[in-house]
């Protein structure tokens, strides 16, 4: 394989100790696939504020590597997706490469990600042909994306990984969006570009464990601010109420009149206090939804409008 004539960028968060730990691994193994196949290179470390600075793993490394090395301390740990726009904020290069830790094991990645590029894609993405997770996520996870697919034009891919290259034009229009509420694959649709899929059998060696609700967070945040799912629920209770109000009416019509309910059912016009305590707890609960939901978008409203950067730099480090 030729060299390719372009500056290509590496971003990596460093989110955890083991992310920490096996990245003297990852720069050994990807420094001479980087050195051979590209005419110049840059690596975008992010440490994501963790307790141990990761700089104790960097010094072993050769000094023809370091020098090719960023290092970005945050200030505060932030949610790992504007620690990813906090690398590509930095990234020079003409094609930028998002490597997840969980695939430190496989640098091979980043030629065969770069090759799909040579087909005319601005975007290739590692895509997992299963995507494995505990049984009683599964509901949640189908959920969600059929909420997507439906209720939204975005094209999201349920099986794709964080792993992508992207190239300089798309990537300058993506940073173009600085939404403090970000669901990166929502960014990567809205942004578009020709993008492909690479296929991949591989897992990720491990994966952030990131806790249910913080992950239902996230989930609530792509679907109020990346769909309409939302406004069309909305739109659907209000309809049944009213129809289960014309019910209610036609009904106590004809009790008033004729004796007998909608069911056939004898009845005195003006009994029915339960009916009355039933109906007011419907519409009582009716409306708390309509209120809950329509506090999710007033608080997303507010988190836009404070306008608060997405992350906040400590220090860069070059070795």
């Amino acid at each position: 394989m030729a060299m390719y004539n372009s500056f290509i960028s590496l971003v990596a968060v460093l989110d955890s100790p083991a992310d920490a730990r096996a990245l003297p691994g990852f720069l050994n193994a990807a420094w001479p696939l980087l050195h051979e196949y590209f005419s110049d290179f840059e690596i975008v470390l992010v440490n994501n504020h963790l307790e141990s600075a990761p700089d104790a793993y960097l010094a072993p490394l050769p000094p023809e590597l370091k020098q090719h090395a960023w290092l970005l301390n945050l200030s505060a740990r932030v949610n790992r997706n504007h620690a990813v726009v906090a690398g590509l904020d930095r990234a020079n290069g003409d094609y930028v490469v998002i490597m997840e830790p969980g695939f430190f094991n496989a640098p091979e990645l980043i030629l065969k990600l770069f090759a799909k590029t040579r087909e005319g894609y601005d975007i290739v993405y590692l895509r997992g042909r299963r995507r494995p997770m505990p049984l009683w996520r599964k509901p949640f996870y189908k959920a969600f994306y059929y909420i997507l697919r439906h209720y939204s034009p975005l094209q999201v891919d349920e099986r794709a990984y964080d792993t992508r290259i992207i190239s300089r034009r798309a990537l300058n229009s993506l940073l173009r969006l600085r939404e403090n509420l970000r669901y990166m694959k929502a960014i990567y649709s809205i942004v578009g570009y020709p993008t492909a899929a690479l296929e991949t059998d591989l897992k990720p060696e491990w994966t952030p464990q990131e806790p249910f609700g913080e992950r239902f967070g996230t989930s609530l945040v792509a679907i109020t601010s990346y769909t309409t799912f939302l406004r069309t629920l909305l739109l659907w209770i209000f309809l049944g109420s009213a129809v289960f109000l014309v019910g209610v009416i036609v009904n106590a019509l004809k009790v008033k009149f004729t004796g007998v309910d909608l069911l056939g059912n004898t009845g005195e016009p003006f009994a029915g206090w339960t009916f009355l305590v039933v109906l007011i707890a419907v519409f009582f609960a009716v409306t708390c939804l309509n209120l809950y939901i329509m506090s999710i978008y007033l608080s997303n409203i507010y988190n836009e409008i404070k306008q608060r950067p997405l992350y906040i730099l400590e220090s860069i480090k070059r070795f």
